[in-house]
């Protein structure tokens, strides 16, 4: 793909599932890549991986909940590697305290969706923010933020999860109308089920069958395949795509 040799791009959320998986990607293409990661183990085990395959990787823990741990990720991407030339948002919270408590709004929690907005929307919000001036003073530059299927196909449970995705959809909108004529591309995209590593081990073979059965493709989705698309996008050959919200999810939700 065109752009990404020798970009510097920052995957937040990139320890494990697709952030992993595109923070591999985008080094595989000849991207410099930071992992930021709540779990800093892991974002090592990613760059570990990354180093050993002959890639550059910079490991760094943060808290996407928090803005002063955001603003530090930003800030020492920059000082680590000098400059800073795309992002990949994909931190979310998925915790069993948080996703997991997730209900119908007669059931609802609002500390639940206190911390899943803080985490999915807010911090997302921070994490462009403290990016854009380093975009912006290269002339432009990627942004490409993690939603998900559930933000338009509806659910009975996990509102707050949804909502959160919904406003990323908005966000990246936003960023693409505001700064477009500056060079700044936001898309998103919004996978379905993706059988991360975490997700096998949480899904049982019913839920498995009957998540297959609802998608239109033969197989559902690995991390691999979210990761080749935030990796096109984040590439010189989707140029001109901007403020897109781009399904990967095996047909799952239909759009225009």
């Amino acid at each position: 793909m065109r752009g990404l040799q020798g970009m510097v791009c920052l995957i937040a959320g990139g320890g494990s599932g697709i952030g992993a998986a595109t923070a591999r990607r985008v080094a595989a293409e000849g991207g410099l890549v930071a992992i930021g990661d709540l779990n800093l183990e892991k974002a090592e085990g990613t760059a570990d991986e990354i180093v050993k395959s002959g890639g550059v990787a910079l490991a760094l823990d943060y808290d996407q909940s928090e803005e002063k741990s955001v603003v530090a990720l930003v800030s020492r991407t920059v000082e680590h590697f000098g400059r800073l030339d795309g992002l990949h948002g994909n931190a979310a919270d998925l915790s069993p305290a948080t996703l997991g408590e997730d209900r119908n709004l007669l059931k609802m929690d609002p500390e639940v969706w206190m911390k899943t907005l803080a985490t999915n929307l807010v911090g997302n919000a921070i994490l462009v923010r403290e990016c854009l001036p380093h975009l912006l003073e290269n002339g432009g530059g990627p942004v490409v933020l993690t939603s998900s299927s559930v933000s338009a196909s509806g659910e009975p449970t996990r509102p707050a999860y949804a909502s959160s995705k919904a406003g990323l959809n908005a966000l990246v909108r936003h960023i693409a109308s505001k700064w477009g004529k500056q060079g700044i591309r936001a898309n998103a995209v919004s996978p379905g089920l993706v059988l991360s590593q975490a997700a096998q081990e949480m899904s049982e073979d019913w839920f498995l069958d009957k998540s297959l059965a609802q998608i239109r493709s033969h197989r559902l989705g690995v991390p691999e395949d979210v990761a080749a698309t935030v990796a096109f996008l984040l590439s010189d050959d989707a140029a001109w795509v901007n403020g897109q919200v781009w399904g990967v999810d095996g047909g799952h939700v239909l759009r225009d």
